[in-house]
């Protein structure tokens, strides 16, 4: 026997659904079975993600590699304070087991200033040694011509870092294509979008203007579209980061987006692991 409360409830709940029947026939003469949208197929991303070892200038290996194992982020462009330009045989081949054991695989060296063929000789013989195939430099202009002959000769790409109104060479992605579109094909830019947008470029534009020259790209966020810019968690700043990750699909760019975070560089974890985890979801890594 029903108490008055369950007699309640089932004729509150008895009127909603009649209250609602018109709409549902609607909603099925319109061909409309599910109110749930489908979920839209997952996007392929042709782009990796990766860590730019910059990040962390004031940490030690192991705990630059522990903090890559724990983001699950599997690449890192090595840095000389990580593996010094001198280092043996034994030494580089200890780094690369280092980074295995963490599931980590050094993709690229630098950035590398060179502003001399000596120093440029040092460079392309130092990323034989380690067994990658892309340098990360910051050439002085009059320098290009032998780097154009060192990439000829070692079949490397070379990704020249642009750092925004910071120093007078290669401030902006434009400047570089300009100082490189008649080299190798070869020579391009490795984009830093932070710097590019404090130059008061537009990094999306930038990338889909001159993607057949980006090679690398660093990924972070700064507080303002000029000088007075400062690093800051991805996600915070000014750069348009939906539409830059669309720009990557757009072009299918298949290199490393890495991120170099330069917030707080004495103690980076928690702002690096939130802007890790912004890009991821935005990309759906």
């Amino acid at each position: 026997m029903q108490n008055r409360r369950d007699f309640f409830k089932q004729s509150v709940a008895g009127a909603c659904m009649l209250g609602l029947a018109p709409f549902v026939a609607n909603a099925r003469q319109a061909g409309i079975n599910d109110p749930v949208k489908p979920k839209q197929p997952k996007a392929v991303n042709p782009f990796l993600l990766g860590m730019a070892g910059f990040t962390f200038v004031n940490f030690d290996l192991d705990t630059t590699l522990k903090t890559l194992e724990r983001l699950d982020v599997h690449y890192l462009c090595i840095k000389d304070f990580h593996l010094p330009f001198d280092s043996t045989d034994e030494q580089i081949k200890a780094f690369h087991a280092k980074c295995a054991e963490h599931g980590v695989t050094g993709y690229a060296v630098g950035p590398i200033y060179m502003k001399s063929e000596e120093e440029t000789d040092k460079a392309f013989a130092y990323a034989r040694r380690v067994g990658v195939k892309l340098i990360v430099g910051v050439p002085d202009y009059g320098i290009l011509p032998y780097v154009d002959r060192k990439v000829k000769e070692y079949g490397y790409h070379y990704a020249i870092h642009l750092h925004g109104p910071d120093i007078k060479i290669f401030p902006d992605a434009t400047d570089v294509w300009e100082h490189t579109k008649e080299l190798d094909g070869r020579i391009g830019m490795c984009l830093d979008i932070g710097h590019d947008l404090r130059n008061g470029c537009d990094p999306v534009a930038d990338m889909k203007k001159y993607h057949t020259r980006v090679f690398d790209i660093h990924i972070k966020d700064v507080t303002d579209a000029s000088k007075a810019g400062v690093g800051i968690e991805i996600g915070r700043g000014k750069i348009d980061f939906p539409a830059f990750i669309n720009a990557l699909r757009e072009v299918n760019y298949t290199g490393m987006c890495s991120l170099e975070y330069e917030k707080d560089m004495k103690d980076p974890f928690l702002g690096i692991a939130e802007s890790i985890g912004y890009f991821k979801a935005l990309s759906d890594l």
